[in-house]
């Protein structure tokens, strides 16, 4: 089996602009963008999130570049992972990784599937009254099918816009870290990650005790500039998803 990319992210805590001011941001780079995620519409007007609960998110991200959709599956099985999507790949206007994603003690398998769309072009489908899944083109419809058969894609419902705020490769020590803060109804979060690639002399072992490592300096170089990790292992899209339906039951 190859060995797979570990993202490794940490939620941090309290008050956000003054976090990514004691991080380093000031004067960098940022990338803005709007997010809608789809839900069941039936789950959510019970305060619930079905497709996140099984598995399965549907996001849209809107402006910083060609707009994008991501279908990716968090938390899945390698076994999930059949026919083209058992690896990753690249074609015309489409990305797919298969990784595992880090978060405080939580490892899970995650397999996403990014499609590139001209700007405005998703508009349609999150606008109120629209149909998230109309616009999950056919490659992103085979892997969900081929790999959730059992998921239920109608009745979809979009939900946001989360307001992101992005910076990439911010120095923290010697690690290039990627802090992205999440706003909506009140609420905001800021996630600091890094991404830890196999080395052709890594094998398993050697791969995540490298990656123990770089998670521990993570943590440390946060700590340093006097901002508090969180001891919520929920990633930000979770924590988001649940205050939203929570908000629109």
């Amino acid at each position: 089996m190859d060995l797979l990319p570990v993202e490794i992210k940490v939620n941090i805590e309290g008050d956000v602009a003054e976090a990514l001011s004691a991080l380093g941001t000031s004067g960098r780079a940022m990338t803005r963008r709007r997010i809608w995620f789809a839900e069941d519409r039936d789950g959510i007007a019970e305060g619930r999130v079905p497709l996140l609960d099984s598995g399965v998110i549907v996001r849209f991200r809107i402006g910083g570049g060609p707009d994008d959709l991501t279908v990716k599956l968090r938390p899945c099985l390698r076994e999930q992972l059949v026919g083209r999507f058992s690896a990753p790949f690249e074609a015309e206007l489409s990305t797919y990784k298969i990784e595992e994603d880090w978060s405080g003690s939580k490892r899970v398998l995650a397999a996403s599937l990014v499609h590139d769309h001209k700007p405005g072009k998703l508009s349609a489908a999150l606008e109120p009254g629209g149909d998230p899944a109309a616009a999950i083109d056919a490659v992103q419809d085979q892997f969900l099918h081929a790999c959730t058969p059992d998921l239920r894609r109608d009745g979809l419902v979009a939900l946001g816009p989360v307001h992101s705020t992005k910076f990439d490769d911010v120095p923290l020590g010697d690690l290039d870290v990627d802090l992205e803060a999440w706003s909506v109804a009140g609420l905001d979060f800021l996630e600091a990650s890094i991404r830890v690639k196999p080395k052709d002399e890594d094998d398993a072992e050697k791969l995540t005790a490298r990656a123990e490592r770089r998670q521990e300096k993570l943590n440390e170089a946060v700590r340093e500039r006097g901002v508090t990790p969180s001891e919520n292992p929920e990633n930000k899209t979770r924590r988001i998803l649940t205050a939203l339906a929570e908000t629109n039951a």
